[in-house]
């Protein structure tokens, strides 16, 4: 729900920035009624902008049914198509998949290789889907196991070995034979003999027909499916104006050698096809090693629970679940699903659903979110309306966003749009100008066969790949790994950089700050701690290691520990255990606890002997060098927001720091999500997140940032992953995106520059297909060579 759309809203109604039930909370603003502070203060700063975010969205292609709900009766699944690279993909699979009966509408990104569906399972299930989107060479299957996908590399490395052997194959006899005789390296008898020879050998023609038919049709599949997708979508691509120049030289050469001529250009298909092939696996190759360099990553969604029934457990598949069912959950396991707690008490942490850095202690009554972790204690869980999981709603979110978010198109195809029928209007005028100026039709064929090799865009195919690699490359060496290869033309353009706080601007793990209180009473607690499995206790015996393990009369609270360590009585926690025990806390301290917490970090008191004696202060540290990444940013000229799902308290430290434009705190995901649209109203805007409740946000924003510690969903929904967690790798990208631009640029200028000189020639007849391939292949080269130069000085 938008600004625009915001209308006071009723006790069973929905936050009127994030959609979520007000049944989890209820704040009245001013024209509308939000589920959470975080969300109304969003809409009170940025509401005016949700109006022209709605515009642009509305304005940019059918983006509608985002956030809706399939039609009646209708399910919505997902798949991963390998062979998408480019938007006439998108533009092709969505028409597919519209003229199937019982689909009702498609949504298809080939950055992330998603395509969304929404289908009559009763006319068409899943399997049928994925049928009919396997099509045209792409490869449907399903998005979470997503096979396909290794598959297509195995294909195009085979495709590869193949177009190399094949094409020495049909090299050898033009070095051998034609060249030298086109170039007169022969001796005039020597070359007169090799002509008569070649004018009559039928068997030798054959077998290069063969061979180059086996290339093209072949190894230059790909190819031509990209070319063939390009005129079905109506949208000319790089794929047209290669196979276009690669048939015509092979359908030349095929009449030529039907006719007796010896003036054959089997060469240049070979070249054509083998060059652009290869240069598109290198750019997979060097994808598919940034890949392998994330580790093993956790799947926070849980597949099974530990049913309550008649007295005894069962282990269930969590989708048996059902509203008002009992589920057991013991320390360290992960809350299947939302539900209340009715029996138990214990420590749960939040974050990874939240964002919240702080456990929180739940007793009976409390209610909790499926996906979070039990760190300590034990509960009974009632199941929750719907028996729904606030994990599986962020994964689904996170999804929809992916598979709807179209990709940006290449520079090079947009270039192609107005070159592929410039350069084939081109040829055809020469041929038909040559005719009619008393030209046989020989030589008209000739000039207008010149004018497409000449234009094939083999340095022009290769000038963004190459350069894109090579960004790729340099980002390794760095330890960024990028997803996508259209992320540094998207990154060009950013100029807002929203950061989340829990693990991204801060370590995400608790640790003791300071400590007010007695060495002895510290090594009590040290020593009390160690016996519980709380992460609150886990910071402090670390802090304090070293104390006595003569610990008598242990006990675990929600709100702490308490025992006696060497005789002596003691109580590590919260305030009001301390009341519970009745023991003595003074004013000085209670006031002191407040206002530690007011700061958004965690007082846990330390008292023996009936009296409380200190605090330790826990806390969520800042990352190393954050500082440094948020001014830099900042110097040059990049808005930098905070965006987080802790409360106000805990962003003290970064709300006063200038280079922070803006600080949004205590939003859920999907008000995340919904913020991130708004501020990037008129915006290029870039998310830094590490955690699941980031992953719609860091889907909804036009460049993804994922630290490469962070959980599976919020790596799965990024663009780029910095794998050692450093955020001055933020930068990195910056520098590596302009540097990529720029030799993209230089790539494409020495191409058409090429194109400047040698298609006049072509025109006027002074050069023939055989010196255009020679010039195609120089002018390619000479592109590789600048796109193997390193992007970045060390």
């Amino acid at each position: 729900m938008t600004a625009a759309q915001a209308e006071p809203t009723d006790e069973v109604g929905e936050c009127a920035l994030c959609g979520l039930p007000l049944s989890r909370g209820r704040v009245e603003g001013e024209d509308a009624v939000y589920c959470c502070t975080g969300c109304r203060d969003v809409h009170d700063a940025l509401g005016d902008e949700a109006v022209e975010a709605d515009d642009v969205r509305e304005a940019a292609a059918d983006d509608a049914a985002l956030d809706e709900d399939p039609p009646e009766g209708y399910e919505r699944s997902y798949f991963h198509v390998s062979g998408m690279h480019c938007t006439t993909c998108e533009a092709f699979l969505e028409s597919v998949a519209g003229k199937t009966e019982g689909i009702d509408g498609a949504q298809a990104s080939y950055v992330t290789e998603t395509v969304r569906v929404d289908h009559d399972p009763e006319t068409l299930d899943e399997d049928g889907v994925e049928d009919r989107l396997t099509t045209a060479g792409y490869v449907a299957d399903d998005r979470e196991e997503n096979t396909a996908g290794s598959h297509a590399e195995e294909t195009l490395l085979w495709r590869i070995a193949a177009g190399v052997m094949l094409g020495m194959a049909v090299m050898l006899p033009y070095f051998v034979y034609i060249y030298p005789v086109h170039f007169g390296l022969y001796p005039p008898w020597l070359a007169e003999m090799a002509r008569d020879q070649l004018q009559g050998a039928t068997y030798f023609y054959a077998v290069l027909f063969l061979l180059t038919s086996l290339v093209l049709f072949g190894v230059g599949k790909p190819i031509l499916r990209g070319a063939i997708v390009s005129l079905r979508a109506r949208a000319p691509n790089m794929d047209l104006l290669v196979a276009l120049a690669a048939i015509s030289a092979f359908a030349y050469s095929t009449l030529a050698a039907a006719l007796g001529r010896i003036d054959i250009y089997y060469d240049v298909t070979v070249a054509i096809v083998v060059v652009v092939t290869a240069g598109n696996y290198y750019e997979s190759s060097i994808k598919k090693r940034a890949m392998g360099m994330l580790s093993e990553l956790g799947d926070e969604q849980v597949s099974e629970a530990t049913l309550l029934d008649d007295g005894g457990t069962t282990t269930v598949d969590v989708s048996q679940l059902s509203e008002g069912d009992h589920v057991l959950v013991r320390t360290g396991d992960r809350i299947p699903v939302d539900g209340t707690v009715v029996d138990g008490e214990g420590t749960v942490d939040e974050a990874v659903v939240t964002g919240e850095s702080l456990p929180v202690s739940k007793e009976p009554g409390d209610e909790v979110v499926g996906g979070a972790v039990l760190s300590d204690g034990s509960l009974t869980v009632e199941v929750g309306e719907g028996a729904t999981s606030s994990i599986d709603r962020v994964t689904n979110l996170l999804w929809n966003l992916q598979s709807a978010n179209s990709g940006v198109q290449k520079l090079a195809d947009r270039l192609a749009v107005i070159f592929v029928p410039a350069v084939v209007l081109l040829a055809a005028v020469a041929g038909g100008a040559y005719l009619a100026l008393g030209a046989g039709p020989t030589q008209a064929v000739l000039v207008s066969l010149t004018v497409l090799l000449v234009s094939c865009p083999c340095a022009l195919g290769l000038a963004t790949p190459l350069a894109v690699a090579s960004g790729i490359r340099d980002a390794i060496e760095r330890s960024i790994v990028v997803f996508d290869e259209t992320v540094f033309e998207r990154f060009r353009g950013v100029d807002t950089v929203v950061f989340d706080k829990t693990g991204t601007l801060t370590t995400g793990e608790l640790e003791v700050k300071r400590a007010d209180a007695p060495e002895a009473a510290l090594a009590v607690a040290g020593a009390l701690e160690r016996r519980s499995s709380h992460p609150v206790a886990s910071a402090i015996a670390d802090a304090f290691a070293g104390g006595s393990d003569s610990v008598e009369a242990f006990e675990s609270h929600a709100n702490g520990v308490a025992g006696t360590v060497d005789g002596t009585e003691a109580v590590v926690g919260h305030p009001d255990l301390f009341d519970e025990y009745g023991w003595t806390l003074s004013d000085d301290l209670r006031d002191r606890a407040a206002e530690v917490r007011s700061n958004g970090d965690l007082p846990i008191l330390v008292g023996r002997d009936g009296e409380a004696e200190g605090v330790i202060v826990l806390g969520d540290q800042p990352r190393p060098g954050w500082e440094e990444t948020v001014t830099g940013l900042a110097d040059r000229g990049v808005d930098v927001v905070l965006l987080t799902g802790d409360e106000s308290e805990a962003t003290a430290t970064f709300r006063d720091h200038p280079a922070i434009d803006q600080v949004f705190a205590g939003v859920p995901p999907e008000g995340k999500a919904e913020t991130v649209r708004r501020l990037g109203a008129g915006r290029t805007l870039a998310m830094v997140g590490d955690g699941t409740n980031d992953g719609p946000a860091l889907a909804s924003a036009d460049i993804g940032i994922a630290l490469g510690s962070g959980t599976a969903i919020a790596v799965d929904a990024a663009d780029v992953a910095i794998v050692d967690d450093d955020l001055g790798s933020v930068e990195t990208v910056f520098d590596l995106s302009r540097a990529t631009g720029k030799r993209v640029k230089q790539n494409i200028g020495w191409a058409f520059c090429y194109n400047g000189i040698a298609i006049p020639l072509a025109l006027t007849g002074l050069l023939n297909p055989l010196f255009a391939a020679v010039a195609m292949a120089a002018s390619s080269l000479l592109v590789v060579t600048n796109s193997s130069r390193p992007l970045l000085e060390e």
